[in-house]
């Protein structure tokens, strides 16, 4: 497993960190971790080489994103017996649940007992965006992370983030980070902070983190077969996982890239990219970016499937609705689009579809990408209602 120095900490990271944010489920919930399947997992990925495991307060909750779910209890126990000290831990603070520096820092004291350790050693504030960078500011986060960094229970101190590259640029300059955390894959370039955020934050001598390398996995699952093979002729030995991750991996800016694995063949697959990435050459990027340019044009929700809209009060089961929906448009074969029409119709319930939306808007407020979730839900019944 190749490593890098990760900006100014000069500590040696694996380009390969291990995201729990979409464990293996042992039942219909979100909470139902596979926990003997999950803990093989991360101690594979752990044995190849990766020293970065990643989790958050919310992760694998039965109650949404305003309970503490499964994920760091996990982390805690798979990592018992010798394991905690071969990694180094990262999880968030809940920015849109704490109110008051006492309340940061009883949630800190929280997840580490969670995680059974004594400290974070990369704590990020999470899904920093305009409506709660300034919030945060006033309850007296920078103070909290100053006094947790003083007092060893945190080592480094970053953020993710899901909103405009002007936002993210305030936020860089507004405190003494170490690191941060983006969205950023070939297709998401100019998404969000993208390029130019991760070039703004290694100027300042900081360390980028990427997550959604394949973008929920849309860069595999939803490729459609004309883009395939463009990909394949230009380099006939990679898998469409190789593009995503190489891409990344040969961006100057970045230092290491996450991956929600949830089978042992993805780990596998991914510890072998992330162990021999190889160099792109000028060509391998032009063709990514004939890709980029096509599949922008062709999708029309960008959805990565995140879950941080739900629950929702109605029961939609909104990235389902937008997965069907995108892949209606985006894969340009009549079997295509009548598996979609199929999945809409036949394998989600009553509820669950476009038309249950009641337009309360209340998960266009939690989603990271900003999307215009009521509208697309009219789009989406008026189609599948035909």
């Amino acid at each position: 497993m190749q490593k890098r120095v990760f900006g100014n900490t000069g500590e040696s990271l694996s380009l390969l960190g291990f995201g729990c944010m979409r464990l293996p489920l042992c039942g219909p919930g979100a909470s139902d971790i596979d926990y003997p399947q999950a803990t093989a997992l991360l101690r594979r990925a752990i044995e190849g080489g990766v020293n970065y495991v990643d989790t958050a307060y919310s992760y694998h909750s039965s109650g949404g994103h305003d309970q503490p779910g499964e994920s760091e209890p996990f982390v805690g126990r798979a990592l018992a017996g010798g394991w905690r000290e071969k990694v180094n831990i990262a999880t968030k603070l809940p920015t849109w649940l704490v109110k008051s520096k006492k309340e940061m820092h009883e949630v800190l004291d929280f997840q580490l007992r969670r995680l059974q350790t004594d400290r974070i050693d990369y704590y990020l504030a999470h899904t920093l965006k305009t409506s709660l960078w300034e919030p945060m500011k006033a309850a007296g986060m920078l103070e909290f992370l100053d006094e947790a960094r003083k007092d060893g229970r945190i080592r480094h101190a970053g953020f993710s983030f899901h909103d405009r590259f002007e936002v993210f640029a305030d936020i860089v300059r507004g405190y003494d980070w170490e690191f941060a955390q983006i969205q950023y894959n070939y297709l998401d370039v100019d998404f969000q902070a993208g390029r130019r955020g991760a070039e703004l934050a290694k100027s300042r001598g900081m360390g980028l983190i990427v997550m959604e390398p394949l973008r929920g996995g849309f860069l595999i699952n939803h490729m459609p077969e004309d883009m395939r093979a463009v990909l394949a002729g230009a380099r006939p030995e990679w898998s469409l996982a190789d593009w995503g991750f190489r891409w990344l991996y040969n961006r100057p800016e970045v230092d290491l890239v996450l991956s929600g694995m949830a089978a042992m063949d993805q780990v596998e697959q991914n510890l072998a990219i992330a162990a021999d990435p190889g160099t792109m050459s000028e060509a391998d990027f032009a063709v990514a970016e004939t890709v980029r340019a096509a599949l922008e044009e062709r999708m029309p929700i960008k959805c990565t499937g995140c879950g941080y809209c739900l629950p929702c009060p109605a029961g939609v089961s909104i990235p389902m609705v937008f997965n069907v929906y995108n892949d209606y448009f985006v894969m340009d074969a009549e079997p295509i689009r009548e598996r979609a029409r199929f999945l809409y119709s036949l394998r989600m319930n009553d509820g669950e579809r476009a038309d249950g939306c009641l337009h309360c808007r209340e998960c266009e407020e939690k989603c990271p990408q900003g999307l215009p979730v009521s509208e697309y839900m009219e789009r989406a019944a008026e189609l599948f209602a035909k």
